[in-house]
């Protein structure tokens, strides 16, 4: 249990926390509070994760990308051809017309996983790219 509580202000397009508010009554919070502790926790648990430099992990990367800007699938295979030690499944969906998903799992370490992210995001026509690491692999 939290030991004090801090009251905080916080500014948001209405469109923001009009979506927000939908999503929390879904979810069946009680309190915007309540969803707005939630969020920041996984914030914060994301992001003591995605700080490692280095060990061992297993995750996924889903990349989304319009596969009409050319070249873009080609040096996505490329580098995906670079980094085969890390990749140990790929799975490719069209989305609609012009986006696909592409869903890498990985594992190996943290560092060149990091590194094959890095390239992604820099590709032109990626337009989203997020890693979710599963377990650390000391724990399989």
């Amino acid at each position: 249990m939290e030991d004090s509580i801090t009251r905080i202000g916080v500014s948001l397009p209405k469109n923001l926390l009009n979506e927000f508010d939908s999503i929390i009554r879904s979810r069946g919070y009680s309190s915007r509070s309540e969803a707005i502790r939630d969020a920041i926790r996984m914030y914060i648990n994301e992001f003591r994760w995605l700080e490692r430099e280095s060990g061992e992990v297993i995750g996924v990367v889903s990349v989304i990308y319009d596969h009409n800007f050319k070249g873009v699938t080609d040096m996505i295979i490329s580098l995906q051809h670079d980094f085969n030690e890390i990749i140990t499944t790929t799975m490719h969906i069209h989305l609609d017309e012009e986006n696909c998903l592409e869903m890498i799992t990985v594992r190996g370490d943290m560092s060149k996983i990091k590194k094959m992210v890095g390239r992604l995001n820099s590709l032109k026509g990626v337009t989203s790219v997020k890693l979710i690491t599963a377990f650390r692999e000391e724990r399989f």
